[in-house]
């Protein structure tokens, strides 16, 4: 039946019908892009290059770490040239490192071998003078140590030198005090100023603030302990000692 075989009888043709064609593909969506990972952020890190506090930058706070201050270490160094010494006029030079402390409940005092006064680590004020070199040959120069767990119960420390024997010149000395507190970077301050006659150095400042060390570089000269303790405001009384 249909048109075909009915063409067919009449000798007529008929093209077969064509396929419908084949749907076409739908085409392949193109690959959308993956975007790079994220890089991973840098760990946090504490430069532990030295920092030299001068007039410039005069200040510098360290925040307390997951591991605490530690044992803090102040280094006071001088005249550490091999030329037989360079105090021509007088070798015997004695400059002795010490500080003058307050406490967090009110107590003050000071820390020296003058009047040896030598302090404790573990005991109030938590600071100690490891021994006294009297010349600045021992190559390690002079320590205080400070007890850096205690850290909570200090309000402020000033590091100071005085010269206790010999004719003060302080530019000769070639001191430098450095703080080293662990991880974090050692803290420079240097006595280069021109001191005069007075035979005293206020050098450089410890305070507690919010929990972390603040240093300030000082760096000035005065007659002795009660001039010192006059202008930083200890309030303290003063009288002649000895080692």
């Amino acid at each position: 039946g249909g048109l075909e075989p009915l063409a067919k009888h009449f000798g007529v043709d008929v093209a077969a019908p064509a396929p419908a064609p084949a749907p076409a593909a739908a085409p392949t969506p193109a690959p959308v892009p993956v975007p790079p990972p994220a890089p991973a952020a840098p760990k946090s890190t504490i430069s532990l290059s030295k920092v030299t506090l001068d007039k410039t930058r005069s200040s510098i706070s360290l925040e307390k770490t997951a591991a605490g201050f530690g044992e803090i270490k102040v280094n006071l160094n001088w005249n550490k040239r091999s030329s037989g010494g360079f105090f021509k006029s007088s070798t015997s030079i004695d400059l002795d490192v010490g500080c003058l402390y307050e406490l967090q409940d009110g107590e003050k005092g000071v820390v020296q071998a003058l009047g040896n006064c030598f302090g404790s680590l573990n005991h109030a004020p938590y600071i100690q003078l490891m021994g006294d070199d009297r010349t600045g040959s021992v190559a390690g120069g002079e320590w205080l140590h400070i007890n850096g767990t205690k850290w909570a119960e200090v309000r402020r420390i000033l590091i100071f030198a005085f010269i206790y024997e010999g004719a003060p010149n302080w530019r000769e000395t070639d001191g430098v005090v450095t703080i080293h507190i662990p991880n974090q970077p050692d803290i420079e301050v240097r006595l280069n100023e021109e001191g005069g006659r007075d035979g005293m150095c206020a050098i450089a400042m410890l305070e507690n603030v919010n929990g972390a060390v603040k240093v300030s570089r000082r760096v000035d000269f005065h007659r002795g302990h009660s001039a010192v303790d006059k202008a930083y405001g200890w309030g303290m009384s003063w009288r002649a000692g000895s080692k």
